[in-house]
């Protein structure tokens, strides 16, 4: 049984992200959406908001578990029994990047490889960083965010964003 973990801060998760999840249900038979909690990173959406629009978005497929966790990536993919840590790209920038923690990752556990997936041609410019900036400022983004996550910024910004 193949399984993989899609680290992220999902705040909030994006139809960008929906894509891969998607994507990599075509090729895993188990997929982690593993939420960091990184304290570095001061969130829109707490936790528990961010485990629920997650839930709601993918429908909860029987083969997504949704969990959250602290600490190094690689060591929470092994401890999880994943082989492979799934990665979305938009741009080279995010190529360079992920580049550098693929490496690093391999250099920590030889034993889970970390696979690339082009987020899809309407997604490339959409991250959870731009559509924040978008919605407190009472733009749209409709279409580019799943219902709950339009729902859940329409609340947290105190208009519509759709």
């Amino acid at each position: 049984m193949s399984t993989a973990v899609y680290p992220g801060s999902f705040d909030p998760i994006t139809n960008g992200h929906l894509g891969l999840i998607k994507r990599g249900l075509e090729v895993f038979d188990r997929l982690i959406i593993a939420v960091a909690l990184n304290v570095r990173k001061e969130p829109c959406f707490s936790i528990d908001e961010r485990l629920d629009m997650i839930r709601e978005a993918v429908n909860n497929h029987p083969r997504c578990e949704i969990d959250t966790f602290e600490g190094l990536t690689i060591n929470y993919a092994a401890d999880k029994g994943a082989n492979v840590i799934l990665r979305g790209l938009r741009a080279v920038a995010d190529f360079e990047y992920e580049l550098q923690m693929a490496n690093m990752n391999k250099k920590l556990n030889n034993s889970v490889e970390t696979m690339f997936m082009m987020t899809e041609e309407e997604y490339f410019f959409v991250s959870s960083k731009t559509v924040k900036e978008v919605a407190s400022l009472k733009g749209s983004v409709k279409g580019l965010v799943p219902t709950v996550v339009t729902r859940k910024l329409a609340e947290k910004f105190g208009s519509p964003v759709d």
